[in-house]
Formats: C-alpha cells, sequence, structure tokens
C-alpha cells in the first residue's frame, strides 16, 4: 500500500514510491501562494482625473508554502543503501524513530544525499490530463505547474512550459522543510507532528 503523501529525500531516484521515501498519515494539507508585486503610487497622477494610481511591475515572483498536519505511525521504510540480493531492505521505524529521522533530515545540508529532505509528494485525484483531455480518474501530485506543452494551452505567451504531472509517478514539489514539530506522549501510540514545507530551487 502506497501512501498518498509522503516525503522524499536527496538520494531518491527512479519513480519508486517505496524507496528512499518517508510515508506519511496526513489529516490536514493547507497550500498558500503568496504573489509578490512591487508597486508604488505615481506622483501627481490625480491631478488630471482626480483618481491617483498605483503602478505595479509583476516581475513574476511569488513564494509558495505547503503546511501538513497529522499523525506519524510505525512506518516500513527502504533505504537504496541498504541493498539485500540486489533489493533494498524494508525496516519497521517505531513512531518516534521516523519523527526522528524527518527532524534529521530538517536538521542536515542538502550535502547529506540520505537524510536531507528534498520534495514533498501530494497525490491529488485528476480527471484532466496535461492536454485539456478527460480522462478516467487517477491520482497525480500537487502541482504550480499549468496544461500544455510551451505556447500552448494555459502556457500560451510561456516559452519554457514545464511538464504537467501525467501520473502518481510524476516528480512532485521541490524544495526544503521550514519547520517541523512533534510531541512526545508516553500514552500515545502515534505521534502528532506539524510541517511546512517551502518551494524552491535549492542551490547547490
Amino acid at each position: 500500500m502506497t501512501s498518498t503523501v509522503y516525503l522524499k529525500i536527496s538520494a531518491h531516484s527512479g519513480d519508486s514510491a517505496l524507496v528512499d521515501t518517508i510515508p506519511l498519515q496526513v489529516t490536514g494539507v493547507s497550500v498558500s501562494v503568496d504573489k509578490q508585486i512591487p508597486a508604488f503610487p505615481i506622483p501627481l497622477s490625480g491631478l488630471g482625473t482626480g483618481e491617483s494610481l498605483t503602478a505595479a511591475l509583476d516581475l513574476g515572483m511569488s513564494t509558495k508554502r505547503i503546511s501538513l498536519t497529522g499523525f506519524i505511525n510505525e512506518t516500513v521504510i527502504q533505504r537504496s543503501h541498504t541493498p539485500e540480493t540486489g533489493t533494498p531492505t524494508s525496516l519497521t521505524f517505531t513512531p518516534q524513530e521516523v519523527a526522528q529521522l524527518i527532524a534529521s533530515g530538517v536538521d542536515s545540508t542538502g550535502l547529506a544525499s540520505y537524510q536531507a529532505i528534498n520534495e514533498l509528494v501530494v497525490l491529488m485525484p485528476s480527471k484532466v490530463n496535461e492536454s485539456y483531455v478527460q480522462v478516467a480518474e487517477r491520482n497525480i501530485p500537487l502541482t504550480f505547474r499549468a496544461r500544455g506543452d510551451s505556447g500552448e494551452l494555459d502556457n500560451t505567451d510561456v516559452g519554457g512550459a514545464q511538464a504537467f504531472p501525467t501520473s502518481s509517478t510524476s516528480a512532485g514539489l521541490k524544495g526544503f522543510i521550514s519547520q517541523f514539530g512533534y510531541e512526545l506522549s508516553s500514552e500515545a501510540v502515534d505521534i502528532s507532528f506539524n510541517m511546512d514545507f517551502v518551494v524552491a530551487l535549492i542551490l547547490p
């Protein structure tokens, strides 16, 4: 069984949702996009018409943030650095271990490929494909990309459009976890958590 929300570490390669990932039991996903447009009032613009004007310059800048809440349960995790007869070993982690693993990843740098978390996949139902054709419902990753090739459909006037996701194995959102919090309780069998993920191009 594959989770509908999971994290990928930097070492993840291919399209497997089981290897080099951390599945999450999410109860709430909050998406926010903050548009950043420099704006300034035009001096003396109200003299002629009686209405002052403000000029704004759209430079295509925005901040995209995904906030998650949910629970961490006992989880089976596979790492490609622990092969057994050519196949990654499946290991069962306690909720406390999974929470520690995520916290360690947030605390690491992007150079630690088996620690750093750089991709979030939130699968959502979709019935319209990348070419605006009605299809049978399937899951695709949450995305901020538009349908159509460069210069076509929603990407008209866009010269370097990026591919819209076509299946559950398409790439998710690249970025970093800006905040991760969890609470340990002696009576709970699972661990509640909250997380903020910022969509970003990480350098180097």
